[in-house]
């Protein structure tokens, strides 16, 4: 059933921005042959204060043996990404268009916002900034809930060129202050709190503990903005269709009150008062920076992946164009959180770029009811509709009444991003949501690589349920075996690139020998994604999902090393080794095997402990499924953990191959005595 092909729509491939395999394989050959020309006519379409030198339009060097690692294009020119995304929208007649719909965790909480607010708004608060004292290239960090003023803070501050960073607002005061401390952050910008469905998160005391820390290493957050999220009255930026108080009908008077340093902390709503609408862009060279976003590290560490300006800028536009096919009229919903790369890409800069009319959704699937997404899409006529497998399976268990309760009829493309879609979630997806009319988006691709890299077009590709077929414009992929040689037709091995294209990271930010070290170390010649894939006889590819020591839970990917470094770091533990293990909705799940320190208990308290500490020092996606004492660890004699083995104790497969380098091969048989029968 896999590989049964299902074909795009008619109807849709039609009017498609690339309506056949043959239009994909022509524009496709050109752009890796002669990207060049390819991205010199596409960039044509946006604003330029200064033109791109045509004989440094691109460069780059992917082979260690010639020297450091470097990716440019269009150098020479220079633009502004807010320009091009709101002056350029307004300009050309669409400023009385809706560039979002914002709808609340309440269902009755919900307004929008035009391109023509929406540049009075980004305008208002870059003014702000700027009397903050925030300069070209400084650092502004952003943690904040899915509300309007998340993409006008990340717009304000592409309107001065300050670097933003925004952090996830379900990551721990640890983790936050980390990202801090590691792009120097001038300026925080955050809320009181926010309801996620029935659940009140403060997040300004998060900061605060956040800035503490910080301050403890001798860095100062010198400004710390607040959103009255909580406390909102009226909406102060856009025609409010729904309730006028708290989220939840909250009263100012129920809302616990925040921390405040009044020489630090300000209202949003205060501080854009009297600031004016206008303020005149900042012309960014192409290769200046335009964000950091951090994602976790093999060590621990988190890297900070560095994005430019202009070559990110029509990657993001393109990718969006002609991955969700988005039309005049049409209606986007990415439901992704703008604290991932997806909502930097898919939220924010692609559907802008293009004019779109979208959709921000601060809630949850699951409130107030398990039909909320069908809700949303039925109210706003959503015509593309891009979400997470884990989010597609969680909503696969409640049966498909809930989805025919709603007229679902506008939608006309389908996406999945995070993790590969296993063929089961994909069917349902397509058959019960789509209506078997839609074509699915099965997009891969990672936060280093900016935007979509392998994917389908939904007016040209024949799908695969699980599949995500064949690579974007200007993207060449390759299999490579554990030796380096090429894996010609069918196959299964390492996925790297062979050369970039605009949208890739540059460096890590502050690091970039560790951005050597990371992606081109393995491989010389090539961009290492650190995934395996497998190509069939047609040519499709197929994610297989991380090689090296990463996790991905429910999309959220986190190193080993990372939730290994909290628990060891547990006053009763001695050693801790973490793998995944298969989850029905999640994708993957933590198991983690913990050795106690002599004399210790391992009891029910010490892993109510463990857990708590990994949601208080990463945040509450990583907390632990399983936690399985572990007298000592299968190790080889130079003292390595075989995490091998380790996942087939986690499965309860006792085909664990060779254990004849291991120190004590008797180890293994205990594991699997000890294992928790529940699992």
């Amino acid at each position: 059933m896999a590989d049964k092909i299902y074909y795009p729509n008619p109807e849709l491939a039609k009017n498609a921005y690339c309506s056949s395999m043959e239009q994909y394989r022509t524009m496709h050959e050109k752009s890796v042959k002669n990207p060049a020309a390819f991205w010199g006519e596409i960039s044509k379409e946006f604003y330029w204060e200064t033109p791109a030198a045509e004989d440094k339009f691109f460069s780059y060097n992917f082979d260690l043996n010639k020297g450091d690692i470097f990716i440019r294009w269009m150098e020479g020119a220079s633009t502004n990404i807010s320009f091009n995304l709101l002056d350029k929208n307004v300009k050309s007649g669409n400023g009385d268009k809706i560039a979002f719909y914002w709808q609340g965790n309440d269902p009755d909480d919900y307004s929008r916002l035009t391109y023509r607010k929406l540049l009075e708004e980004v305008c208002r608060f870059a003014n702000v900034l700027k009397s903050k004292g925030v300069t070209k290239g400084d650092r502004v960090a952003i943690y904040m809930p899915m509300i309007l003023e998340l993409p006008i803070a990340m717009l304000a501050c592409t309107r001065i060129g300050a670097v933003h960073s925004v952090v996830f607002a379900g990551y721990s005061s640890d983790s936050l202050a980390e990202r801090i401390m590691d792009s120097k952050a001038k300026v925080l910008i955050t809320t009181d709190g926010v309801w996620r469905g029935e659940k009140l998160l403060l997040l300004k005391a998060i900061c605060d503990d956040a800035m503490n820390r910080v301050k403890e290493t001798g860095h100062v957050v010198e400004s710390c903005i607040v959103v009255a999220h909580l406390r909102r009255l009226s909406c102060p930026h856009g025609e409010k269709t729904g309730k006028a108080n708290g989220v939840n009908g909250t009263s100012d008077s129920s809302i616990p009150q925040i921390p405040w340093d009044d020489d630090r902390d300000a209202w949003w709503h205060d501080e854009v008062e009297d600031a004016e609408d206008r303020c005149y862009p900042v012309w960014m060279a192409a290769e200046d920076p335009l964000f950091i976003l951090y994602t976790s590290g093999s060590t621990g560490t988190p890297k900070g992946v560095l994005h430019t300006t202009a070559g990110y800028l029509i990657y993001a536009a393109t990718t969006f164009k002609y991955v969700f096919d988005y039309h005049p009229g049409d209606v986007y919903w990415c439901t992704a959180d703008v604290g991932w790369i997806t909502g930097h890409t898919y939220v924010v800069y692609g559907p802008l770029a293009n004019g779109a009319t979208s959709v921000i959704f601060e809630g949850t699937p699951f409130h107030p009811g398990n039909d909320r997404y069908w809700s949303v899409v039925d109210k706003y006529k959503v015509t593309q509709f891009y979400t997470a497998p884990t989010a597609i399976r969680s909503l696969m268990k409640f049966g498909d009444d809930l989805v025919k309760k709603h007229n679902l009829s506008t939608l006309k493309v389908l996406g999945s991003v995070g993790e590969p879609i296993n063929s089961e979630a994909w069917l349902w997806f397509y058959n019960q949501v789509g209506h078997g009319k839609c074509s699915i988006a099965d997009t891969f691709w990672q936060t280093e690589t900016g935007g979509h890299v392998i994917t389908p077009l939904p007016g040209a590709t024949p799908m695969k349920p699980g599949s995500a077929t064949f690579p974007f414009f200007g993207v060449l992929p390759e299999l490579l075996d554990e030796d380096g040689r090429l894996i010609e037709g069918e196959g299964e091995g390492y996925l790297v690139f062979r050369q970039p294209w605009p949208g890739m990271m540059r460096t890590l930010y502050g690091n970039h020998q560790r951005f050597q070290n990371t992606y081109f170390d393995r491989f010389h010649g090539y961009y290492c994604t650190g995934d395996g894939a497998r190509r069939d006889a047609d040519g499709y590819l197929w994610v297989t999902g991380r090689v090296d020591d990463m996790l991905n839970v429910s999309g959220h990917l986190m190193s080993t090393a990372e939730v290994e470094s909290v628990l060891t770091g547990h006053a009763s533990v001695a050693e801790a080794a973490v793998v995944s293990k298969p989850h029905p909705v999640k994708g993957q799940c933590l198991y983690c095997f913990i050795t106690p320190n002599e004399g210790t208990s391992f009891d029910k308290k010490l892993q109510d402990e463990l857990k708590k500490k990994v949601r208080e020092k990463i945040g509450p996606f990583a907390q632990p499924d399983v936690i399985q004492h572990a007298p000592g660890l299968p190790k080889t004699r130079s003292g390595k953990i075989m995490r091998r083995i380790l996942r087939k104790i986690a499965l309860g497969d006792r085909n664990v191959g060779d254990v004849s380098t291991l120190a004590d091969e008797g180890i293994v048989e205990l594991l699997f005595q000890l294992r928790p029968q529940q699992v």
